[in-house]
C-alpha cells in the first residue's frame, strides 16, 4: 500500500459525498467506505502487508482519513434528516382534513346502555358484582340448598369447591341486601358463565341484568308494572306480554315473561315455533328464604326480581337469529348497527 491510495480513497469519497441526496444514499456511501468489508476496512487490513519503515506513517495517514470522512459523513446525515423532518412536518393549510375513522359501540353494549337507561329512568340504581363468586352467595343464599337438583338446572364451572365462575348475576342480590336495608331498587347487568354447549340459542358466556325491588308491601302487580313498563319503552306500546307460571328456587311464585312475537306480531312464524310469544324473562316474589339469609324482616318487606338476558333482548329487538354473531366480531354484521 502507498499514500497514493490513501489519497484516491479520499477523492473518491468526496466525489461520491457531493452527490448524496437522500439518506438511502448515504446508506449505500456508509456501506461502501465504513462496513467491515468496505474501502476503508480493506486499506487498514493492507496495513499488515506494509514494511515496518512505512507502517506509522502510513497508519497515521490512513487513522487521519477515516476520522476526516466520518465527520464528513456524519455532517451529510444530520443536513439530511433535518431536511426531511423540515419536508414531514410542513402543513400545507389549503389541504382538507384527514377523517378519523372510528368504531362504534357494539350492539350489545348498546342494548345493555338502553335497558340500564330504561330502569334508572323509574328510580333503579345499578351495581356489579365479581365475576368470581362464592358457591354461598351463588346458590346457597339464594335458597339452593347443596344437594337440591335445581342445581342441575345451570351446568357450573367450578374453579375449587368454594368458588365458581357465576352462573347468573342473582348472588349481586344478595350482596346488595348483605349490605343495605329496604327500601331497594336495583339492576345489576354482567357477564355469566354456564358450560353449555355453543349453538345458535347458547353461549358459555353471556351478559345478564338482574332487578330487585324491595319495600313493603310490595306485590306481583308491582313486578308486572314494572317488566310492561318496561317492554313497552325498550320495544314499543303495541308488545303484548303474558305471564306463566314457572319455578325458580329464590323466587315464589314465580313466571316467565313472554312478548307477543316481534317478527310475526302473534300469528306464528318458524322464530315463534308458531306459538305467536316468545319468552324474554324469568321473574318472581323474592322468596322468603333468601331474606332470612340476608336478615331481612319477612314480616315487614316483600320484593320482586327479575333476570333478562341481553343477548336475547337484542337478538328479539333486531330480528338476529344466531347467538354466535354476537361474538364473531364480523365487522359486516356489527356495521349494522
Amino acid at each position: 500500500m502507498h499514500i497514493e491510495k490513501i489519497n484516491n480513497l479520499d477523492k473518491e469519497f468526496q466525489e461520491d459525498a457531493s452527490s448524496v441526496s437522500s439518506l438511502k444514499e448515504l446508506e449505500e456511501i456508509r456501506i461502501k467506505y465504513f462496513s467491515r468489508s468496505g474501502l476503508l476496512s480493506q486499506l487498514f487490513d493492507d496495513l499488515k502487508n506494509v514494511s515496518k519503515e512505512d507502517k506509522p506513517v502510513l497508519g497515521k495517514s490512513l487513522n487521519e482519513l477515516r476520522n476526516k470522512l466520518s465527520a464528513q459523513f456524519d455532517k451529510i446525515k444530520v443536513d439530511l434528516e433535518s431536511n426531511e423532518k423540515k419536508t414531514v412536518h410542513k402543513i400545507d393549510l389549503t389541504l382538507p382534513g384527514i377523517p378519523k375513522q372510528i368504531g362504534s359501540k357494539h350492539i350489545l353494549t348498546q342494548t345493555l346502555d338502553q335497558i340500564k337507561e330504561i330502569f334508572k329512568g323509574i328510580g333503579f340504581s345499578v351495581f356489579e358484582g365479581p365475576e368470581i363468586e362464592s358457591d354461598y352467595n351463588n346458590f346457597e343464599a339464594l335458597n339452593f340448598p347443596e344437594d337440591h337438583p335445581a342445581r342441575d338446572m345451570q351446568d357450573t364451572f367450578f374453579l375449587s369447591k368454594k368458588f365458581l365462575l357465576r352462573t347468573h348475576t342473582s348472588p349481586v342480590q344478595i350482596r346488595v341486601m348483605e349490605k343495605y336495608k329496604p327500601p331497594i331498587r336495583a339492576i345489576m347487568p354482567g357477564k355469566c358463565y354456564r358450560n353449555e354447549a355453543v349453538s345458535a340459542r347458547s353461549y358459555c358466556m353471556f351478559h345478564q341484568v338482574e332487578g330487585l325491588l324491595v319495600d313493603a308491601n310490595v306485590s306481583f302487580g308491582d313486578l308486572k308494572g314494572t317488566l310492561t313498563a318496561f317492554v313497552h319503552q325498550m320495544f314499543d306500546e303495541q308488545t303484548r306480554l303474558r305471564f306463566r307460571p314457572s319455578f325458580f328456587p329464590f323466587t315464589e311464585p314465580s313466571a316467565e315473561v313472554d312478548i307477543l312475537c316481534v317478527i310475526c306480531r302473534g300469528e306464528g312464524c318458524r322464530v315463534c315455533k308458531r306459538t305467536g310469544w316468545l319468552e324474554i324473562l324469568g321473574s318472581g316474589m323474592v322468596h322468603p328464604a333468601v331474606f332470612e339469609n340476608v336478615g331481612y324482616d319477612t314480616t315487614r318487606y316483600t320484593g320482586f326480581a327479575f333476570g333478562m338476558g341481553v343477548e336475547r333482548i337484542a337478538m328479539l329487538k333486531y330480528g338476529i337469529d344466531d347467538l354466535r354473531k354476537f361474538f364473531e366480531n364480523d365487522v359486516r354484521f356489527l356495521s349494522q348497527f
